[in-house]
C-alpha cells in the first residue's frame, strides 16, 4: 500500500523541526494580556501556522491548502500532496508549565469513516511551548498521523460514540512508521473494553433514577 511521503520518509523529522524553527523565528505576536491566557496563545499560534504552513512545508508537497474551517470542524488546516493524500490537521498547543491537560482529538466514529480511504490522513500538530514575556518559545513540535501515537498516551472519553483524547499532553509517545492497520485494530480492542464499562454506568444511572422517580411519585403534589 502506498504511504505518505511526509510521514514515511526522512522528511518526517525535517518537517517537525522546520515548523519549530519557523515559529521561534517569528516576531513577538502576543500582548501582555494574551500572554497569560493559554487559549489566547493557542489561537495566536494556530493563526500563525494557518497563514504560513504551506510556505513552511513547501509547494512540492502542499497543494490545495486551506485554513478556513469552523471551530468545531474536524480540521484546523488541510492540504493534499502530489500523490493524492489528503491531510486533515488538528492543531493543539500545550504550555509546558501546565501540569495536566487532556485535549480531545476526534470522534472514534468519525475517524473510522475517514480512514476507510487509505489516502486520508488525520494528523496532530502539537506545539509545546513556554512564554517569556510576550514571546512564545517553542520547545517541541509533534506533527504525526494519529496512528503514530501510542495507546499508552491515549484514552477514550465518554462523548457521543467515544472521543479519542491525549491522556496527558506532558507525556506523548510517538511510534514512527507504525502500521495504520495495527493501530485501528487496537482502537477496536480499546472500544471493546470501553463500551461495556459505559453500559454498566448507564445501568447504574437508570437504577438510580428509577428510585428517584419512586420517591417523587410517592410524594404529595
Amino acid at each position: 500500500m502506498e504511504k505518505s511521503q511526509i510521514f514515511y520518509s526522512e522528511k518526517f523529522g525535517e518537517v517537525q523541526e522546520s515548523i519549530r524553527a519557523f515559529l521561534n523565528a517569528q516576531e513577538d505576536y502576543l500582548s501582555t494580556s494574551t500572554a497569560n491566557s493559554p487559549r489566547a496563545v493557542g489561537d495566536a499560534v494556530q493563526e500563525v501556522l494557518g497563514n504560513n504552513l504551506q510556505q513552511v512545508l513547501g509547494d512540492d508537497v502542499c497543494k490545495n491548502y486551506s485554513a478556513n474551517f469552523a471551530r468545531r470542524a474536524m480540521a484546523d488546516l488541510a492540504f493534499e500532496d502530489d500523490n493524492g493524500f489528503y491531510y486533515v490537521i488538528d492543531v493543539k498547543t500545550h504550555r509546558l508549565s501546565t501540569k495536566f491537560s487532556m485535549p480531545n482529538l476526534i470522534s472514534v466514529e468519525r475517524l473510522a469513516r475517514f480512514y476507510r480511504d487509505d489516502k486520508n490522513v488525520f494528523a496532530i500538530l502539537m506545539v509545546a511551548y513556554e512564554v517569556q514575556g510576550t514571546r512564545v518559545d517553542v520547545e517541541r513540535v509533534t506533527f504525526v498521523p494519529i496512528e503514530f501515537l501510542g495507546w499508552n498516551c491515549l484514552t477514550i472519553g465518554a462523548l457521543g460514540w467515544g472521543q479519542i483524547q491525549i491522556a496527558n499532553s506532558n507525556l506523548i509517545t510517538v511510534n514512527p512508521r507504525y502500521s495504520r492497520k495495527q493501530w485501528m485494530l487496537e482502537l477496536c480492542d480499546a472500544l471493546a473494553d470501553f463500551y461495556p464499562r459505559e453500559i454498566g454506568k448507564i445501568e447504574e444511572r437508570m437504577t438510580y433514577f428509577t428510585q428517584v422517580r419512586q420517591f417523587w411519585f410517592s410524594r404529595s403534589d
